[in-house]
């Protein structure tokens, strides 16, 4: 891979623990960042207006196809990493296999989870597990008028086996 900003599960919690002792607030951002698309760069971009170390986990290829159905993602997750961290906005990637974050949270316990405007702070399902050690959730970015699923539909036609 080649991106410095690209941890293992036990790399992530040296470098948060490193950012905590200098003062720094952690966010945490995630989502599947399959076809990277302006949508994602709003996003991300809002999510370190917060303030701090933005933490970008993104969906194993497993668990995308679990959410996403076969033929997804178009891009591997190790390439969909490498283009992630490649924004200026992003402090770390790490790739999970779980279905959702909460392990992850668990794991580095986010001062926050930033969410896309398709959440409400109520519907964001990792919300509870915020709130055990006091993290909150924020919603962040424009408009869901982007999707993945939605450029494969209407620009690239419907997927053949």
């Amino acid at each position: 891979m080649g991106n410095d900003k690209i941890l293992g599960r036990q790399e992530i919690h040296a470098y948060v623990e490193q950012w905590r002792r200098a003062g720094e607030s952690i966010i945490l951002a995630n989502g599947n960042f399959d076809l990277l698309h302006v949508g994602h760069v709003r996003y991300l971009r809002a999510a370190k207006a917060l303030g701090g170390k933005l933490v970008v986990a993104i969906n194993s290829d497993e668990s995308v196809r679990a959410l996403k159905g076969e033929g997804r993602p178009i891009v591997p997750a190790e390439e969909r990493a490498e283009l992630v961290a490649a924004l200026g906005d992003v402090d770390a990637v790490v790739i999970f296999a779980e279905l959702d974050v909460r392990a992850l949270i668990h794991e580095i316990r986010p001062d926050i989870q930033a969410k896309g405007t398709d959440y409400t702070a109520e519907s964001v399902p990792e919300r509870d597990t915020l709130a055990e050690y006091g993290g909150r959730v924020e919603i962040v970015g424009d408009a869901k008028d982007h999707s993945t699923s939605e450029i494969i539909r209407s620009r690239l036609g419907p997927r053949r086996p």
